[in-house]
């Protein structure tokens, strides 16, 4: 009874636990517009290398907050999301399409 107690009483503390600072970059971006992605605005990727810095320019051009890379052969969720650009390439590493969702 009296461990139930003492978890009881510490489950409030929980709440105050301090969590890791946010990237610069990433603030910004969450600070910023609302977030909805322009798909059609990172059409010029097409083609090139997959790599993290097509990514962060993806989510720069698209105003999207999030990146979700699309490998070739996996299986993907579909829940919608209109702050996410999706980036699928292919076994070469080179962007086949940037979707929105």
């Amino acid at each position: 009874m009296r461990y139930v107690a003492v978890l009881l009483a510490a489950v409030p503390l929980a709440a105050c636990a301090t969590s890791q600072p946010m990237d610069p970059d990433v603030a910004e971006r969450v600070a910023g517009a609302d977030g909805a992605c322009n798909a059609a605005a990172a059409a010029q990727l097409v083609g090139q290398s997959a790599t993290p810095a097509l990514g962060a320019r993806a989510l720069e051009l698209t105003g999207a907050r999030t990146l979700r890379w699309g490998p070739p052969d996996s299986a993907m969720t579909m829940d919608y999301r209109q702050d996410r650009v999706n980036v699928f390439y292919d076994r070469q590493m080179r962007v086949e399409r940037i979707t929105c969702g």
